[in-house]
């Protein structure tokens, strides 16, 4: 989970992940390009997170992606 909070932090150093509940539908991952951030979770994770994973119930928390990071990991 530290590895991914560092990610988004890098990117989006105003925000604060561990108490932000609502990534998507608060509108805080609008402003990200989903291309990079894929990218650097899929860098540093060694997995291959697509866009079709790009769904709410995985990405409009930190630990909705880190849950999609961890099944992931599972299936390499």
């Amino acid at each position: 989970m530290d590895k991914l909070l560092k990610i988004l932090e890098e990117l989006r150093p105003e925000v604060d992940f561990e108490t932000e509940t609502k990534l998507i539908d608060g509108g805080i991952l609008d402003s990200f390009d989903m291309v990079s951030l894929i990218g650097e979770i899929n860098d540093v994770f060694q997995i291959d997170i697509d866009f079709e994973d790009i769904e709410p119930e995985n990405f409009n928390s930190t630990h909705g992606m880190y849950a999609l990071i961890c099944r992931l990991q599972k299936e390499v």
